[in-house]
């Protein structure tokens, strides 16, 4: 086994972590009489998206590099080798080259888990299981495979080939796209649908205002953000290969965070004259979320610098929903989608030597916010068009006596038997 292989299993099963980490987070945020329910929505991705990915999940999001058909680099090739039998052969045979692909596959799976994990927080109390497994099978197959192929896709030879990197060869840009860890393929991308989901449901029956959204376990969303938190080290460090990027990375991934903690609740204290733990937990979060497309790319003063933008921006951007009317539970929109934008644009200003800033380059932030408002476009429309369609068909959303009630007994037959 060779060190690459070891580190991309190391780091796989430390990023399949942080799907609990966040049924925690989530699990903590909502009442008690849901918290099943939530945490069974992240589970339940698990379940669906592992089995998609390995049957032809990866090979559509890998698409081999020398096609000059248009198709396959938009929606990947699916079928290229079905169930990774091919790939199971030459691992088993031993042949150069296998390991890396069956580990590759399993670090790849790990990212589309929580992916379609992170939209279920803005559904929460009040959607039902099994139309929610459904969105996952779909949304999986439709938007996430290929947007990972659009970002994430690389030939024999390392060289990545989706579009999203070839923009600089497409529009003759001096600058490729920087999203070194899925600040696009993952939190825009879920942000997006989180919104989307969001409208089709509708607001909660009980639950939408600051005096009844009360989180009904504080320390369980702190132990899902001490998860989360130590699970994205592997998360940004996983496709790294030289020793001092790696690094680099993990000294991104330390102080971005921290400083968006610093920054969010320096936010609640002039705002509400308190800083909350569930704030603290908040700001990390964010600030993970805005490191990971830059983490590799910027010095840490500048890391710094993004998770304080990061944690007061999306601080203030959670009380929007309240304004526009668009339930987002658990602020999926106002922490993934506001921060993912704010991680990917930022290199434009300040990624190393090619950033406006520290490169006098606009061209860097012109190739970032391309596939950023791109994918945010695409996910959000097939994202509603799914949830419309499964609602109309065999209904997305709980019935009103159940989610009054609670819905982890009427859904799941188990649950707290207690109010907290």
């Amino acid at each position: 086994m060779t060190l690459g292989v070891l580190w991309l299993l190391i780091t796989a099963a430390l990023v399949l972590f942080m799907t609990p980490g966040l049924a925690f987070f989530y699990g903590g945020l909502v009442k008690s009489k849901s918290v099943i329910s939530m945490m069974m929505l992240s589970f339940g991705s698990m379940g669906v998206v592992a089995v998609l990915w390995i049957l032809f999940g990866f090979n559509q999001a890998y698409v081999d590099g020398s096609s000059a058909d248009w198709i396959p680099r938009v929606l990947g090739n699916p079928f290229s080798d079905f169930a990774l039998q091919d790939a199971a052969k030459a691992a088993f045979a031993g042949e150069d080259g296998a390991g890396v692909i069956m580990a590759s596959a399993i670090f790849g799976a790990t990212f589309a888990i929580i992916t379609v994990a992170l939209i279920s927080g803005a559904i929460a109390d009040r959607a039902r299981f099994w139309p929610w497994m459904l969105f996952t099978a779909l949304f999986a197959t439709l938007v996430y495979f290929p947007v990972a192929s659009w970002v994430f896709a690389f030939d024999s030879t390392g060289d990545f080939t989706g579009w999203v990197n070839k923009q600089d060869e497409f529009f003759g840009f001096s600058a490729g796209t920087i999203d070194f860890a899925g600040g696009t393929a993952v939190h825009i991308n879920a942000g997006a649908a989180a919104l989307a989901l969001a409208i089709v449901l509708g607001k909660r029956k009980i639950g939408f205002s600051k005096e009844e959204a009360q989180p009904h376990n504080v320390p369980l969303v702190l132990i899902g953000a001490a998860i989360l938190w130590f699970g994205w080290f592997g998360f940004n460090g996983g496709a790294a290969i030289a020793d001092g990027q790696v690094g680099l990375i993990f000294v991104n991934t330390l102080v971005a965070p921290a400083a968006a903690l610093v920054g969010w609740i320096v936010v609640e204290h002039f705002r509400e004259g308190k800083a909350t733990a569930v704030g603290a937990a908040s700001g990390i979060v964010a600030g993970l979320v805005a490191i990971t497309p830059a983490c590799a790319n910027l010095t840490p003063i500048w890391a710094i610098v993004l998770g304080l933008l990061a944690g007061s921006v999306s601080a203030v951007a959670i009380d929007l929903k309240y304004k526009l009317g668009v339930d987002d539970t658990l602020d999926v929109v106002g922490i993934h989608l506001v921060s993912g934008l704010i991680g990917t644009l930022f290199l434009g200003f300040f990624a190393i030597d090619t950033g406006l800033f520290t490169g006098g380059n606009y061209e860097q932030l012109v190739v970032q916010a391309i596939p950023a408002f791109t994918i945010l476009a695409y996910s959000f429309v097939i994202a509603f068009v799914l949830g419309k369609v499964i609602d109309m068909t065999i209904g997305f959303r709980a019935k009103e006596e159940d989610e009054i009630a609670g819905i982890d007994l009427a859904l799941h037959g188990e649950g707290y038997r207690y109010e907290v």
